[in-house]
């Protein structure tokens, strides 16, 4: 029986894609992930405007809409924002293994459709074409449900940090025999060398 070593290249000979995959996966997920609950933060704050304070829809835009309404009402930060989303999701992605990959692509896959709704929104708005005569760009699910624009946005971003959520927790707590999948980010229920 032969035993093959594999050798770690040093960090230095890697690319910034495998070094965000590899020694600054837990850094590069820390920043992605406070971007994705900030974002979180500001829709949270719209809702509670709404259905709280009781403020009228076009009014309520979060905390930055209090500053900067203009930029919150604008398609452009929105599409923005699903754009870094969906290259940070895709970025990170070969990070994962087993487990958490497949929940880490489940939620690429909906973000690329969530990017597919705000890119509609988004040439709507430069070409002011709307859909169906609406006085205002709409979104494909918004076409079903008219008046409830910033419940759709908490929807899409909620079935996108669900799996984002599962597919971190199995990378930081790999599944019985996926120890081996471990990188830097785990937390290590028991010492590596038990694992092996």
């Amino acid at each position: 029986m032969s035993v093959t070593v594999s050798r770690i290249e040093p960090a230095a000979d890697f690319g910034v894609y495998e070094k965000l995959n590899s020694v600054w996966h837990k850094r590069a997920l820390n920043v992605f992930m406070f971007i994705v609950l900030a974002h979180w933060a500001e829709h949270l704050a719209q809702a509670y405007q709404i259905y709280v304070m009781g403020w009228p829809r076009p009014k309520a835009g979060g905390f930055l809409g209090l500053f900067y309404p203009w930029l919150v009402s604008s398609e452009l930060l929105h599409y923005g924002y699903a754009i870094v989303m969906l290259i940070g999701i895709w970025l990170l992605r070969k990070g994962f293994t087993g487990t958490s990959r497949k929940w880490w692509t489940i939620a690429l896959v909906i973000q690329f459709w969530h990017h597919i709704e705000h890119a509609a929104l988004q040439w709507q708005a430069l070409t002011s074409h709307y859909w169906f005569g609406s006085p205002v760009p709409v979104s494909f699910l918004q076409l079903l449900l008219p008046k409830f624009r910033p419940e759709i946005h908490l929807f899409y971003n909620a079935v996108v940090f669900i799996p984002m959520v599962i597919g971190m927790y199995y990378h930081l707590f790999p599944p019985r025999g996926e120890e081996t999948a471990r990188c830097t980010c785990a937390l290590h229920r028991e010492p590596l060398s038990a694992a092996a």
